[in-house]
Parts: C-alpha cells; structure tokens; sequence
C-alpha cells in the first residue's frame, strides 16, 4: 500500500513541481497499455485456476455498467441534468479503474492470486464494456451514431486482449516455461509504480458549485451502491471466498481514467468528468481498503 501512495504522490509533485515534459503521460500510458499490461497478462492468466465462480467478477462489471446506465439515465432528466452530463456520469462512474488502480491494489491487499483475479475482471469485463457499451452510451449522448465495426476492431486488436488469448491458451498447454516467466515477471512489475504516477501526473481535482451535487451521485453510486448490490448478486448466488471479495471490490474501484478520457474526447462535460476522476481516485484509497475489512479480506 505505501508503494502506491509513494507513486501517487510522486506523481502529484512532479506534475506541480518539476515540469515534466511534454507527452510525458501519453508516452507512460502507451508502455502500460501495450507492454506491461499484455505482458502481466500473459505471465498470469495461465496460472488461474478457473471454475465456475469466474463469472461473477465479470457480471459485477457489468451490472456496475449497467445500473449506471439506467439509474442515471432516469434520474438526469429529473434533476434537469444535460445529455452531456448525464453521459459523461454514465462513462465515469459506471466504469471503474480496474486497472491503474485495481491491480496493484488487489496485488497489495491479496498478493497474486487477488492480482490475477483482478486480470480477469478487468479484462473479460471492463475492456470489453468500455470499448463496446462505453462507445455507444458516449455517441449516443453526443449525438453521434456508434460504429459496430470500429466497436469490434477497438475490442480484437487491444494488446491486452490479445495476451489474454495468448495466456488462455498458454494455460490449456500447462503454462510457460519456467525461463519465460522469470522473463515475462519483471517486466509486467512496472505496471504498478507506472500506472499509479501516471494517475498522479493527470490528477486534476477543480469542483465547482453545479458539479458537486451531481460528483455526489456519482461516486455515491460508484463508489457504495453499485458494490453493495453486486456483494448482494455474489451471496445470493453462493459465490464465496476470493472471487467474491475481488469481484465486489473491482465494482468499488475508482472511476476509470480511460473513460474520463473517453468523455472528454466526445464533449461529454470533461470538467464534472475529471472532478468525479480526481475525487474518487482519493476517496476510493480509504473505501477499498475499508471495503476489503467489511468483506473479510
């Protein structure tokens, strides 16, 4: 955990001290997006052991999504919200960090087998969400007609899903020769130290007074009401141990970084985008941990 606030913090520091230089971010983000994380993914996911339990981390994803979707999509018209606002609030908070931020904390709170849990959610869950439904609620709320085509291409030619595959298979063979792993280690451990000062090179927290109340939903859904109802879906369907508590701790994962982008990138609001960013990047470094001790992790 102290390894995360250090490289969260140096992050913040260097951004507001040091000038660092210019494409900095974008040049981090493409070493964790393209190298680090494939390769994470190719020395885990040989290594789980999957059984029937795996889906749930991957509902809870989705139902995180989803409720997202309806609940604000019915309340921003009654609280007189925008479109743009209520996509943005559908993009931010029904996404969660569940890479920058859940791997190295499920790494740090449940060691590798919570990491590679986390792989699982965040790659058979969010990815896909976010380059699919996430595409379709940003064109819709901007007015735009979504792609399939473009949907699919963003999905099959994703690096890390690609590994993913790689690492599927890798598995059904028995796993990766012993040298290859010594190989494959040290190079996915600089995602960790990377993604979370990264996080902190692009952490942007400017509330003002019409953006508090609506950041409040928000996170209140983000960050409580949507991994209570998916700890709810996991009990009543007898998931248990591990799976359970990574799956609802996954759901609780502050607001996606890619999706703020994504936002941003079709005027969806980029400034209530960024302010729910901010907030719940901090918020969630208490309630993960917090939310790890009500679930007995």
């Amino acid at each position: 955990m102290l390894l995360l606030f250090v490289c969260l913090i140096l992050g913040m520091l260097v951004a507001r001290f040091a000038k660092p230089p210019a494409g900095i971010v974008p040049s981090i983000n493409w070493w964790v997006l393209n190298v680090a994380l494939p390769v994470l993914a190719l020395e885990l996911i040989p290594k789980v052991q999957f059984d029937p339990q795996l889906w749930f981390p991957v509902a809870a994803i989705g139902l995180t999504f989803g409720g997202a979707w309806l609940s604000f999509g019915l309340l921003g018209p009654r609280l007189g919200w925008s479109r743009e606002r209520t996509g943005a609030l559908i993009l931010v908070c029904g996404l969660g960090n569940t890479a920058y931020m859940g791997y190295p904390l499920m790494q740090a709170l449940h060691g590798k087998a919570g990491l590679a849990l986390a792989v699982v959610a965040d790659q058979i869950g969010t990815f896909p969400v976010l380059a699919s439904a996430g595409i379709v609620v940003a064109s819709i709320y901007s007015g735009r007609t979504p792609s399939p085509r473009l949907i699919v291409r963003r999905i099959v030619t994703f690096p890390a899903f690609i590994a993913l595959v790689i690492g599927l298979i890798a598995g059904r063979f028995g796993g990766w020769p012993e040298w290859l792993d010594g190989v494959f280690g040290p190079i996915g451990a600089t995602l960790t130290p990377l993604a979370l000062f990264s996080v902190g090179l692009q952490f942007r927290f400017h509330p003002g007074g019409r953006q508090l109340a609506a950041a409040g939903w928000g996170l209140g859904w983000k960050l409580l009401l949507a991994p209570l109802l998916c700890w709810v879906m996991g009990t009543a369907a007898g998931i248990g141990g591990l799976v359970l508590v990574v799956g609802v701790l996954q759901a609780a994962m502050a607001p996606m970084v890619s999706a703020a982008i994504l936002a941003d990138e079709y005027g969806l609001e980029p400034a209530l985008a960024n302010t729910v960013l901010g907030a719940g990047i901090v918020l969630s470094l208490v309630t993960i941990p917090l939310g790890n001790l009500l679930l007995g992790g």
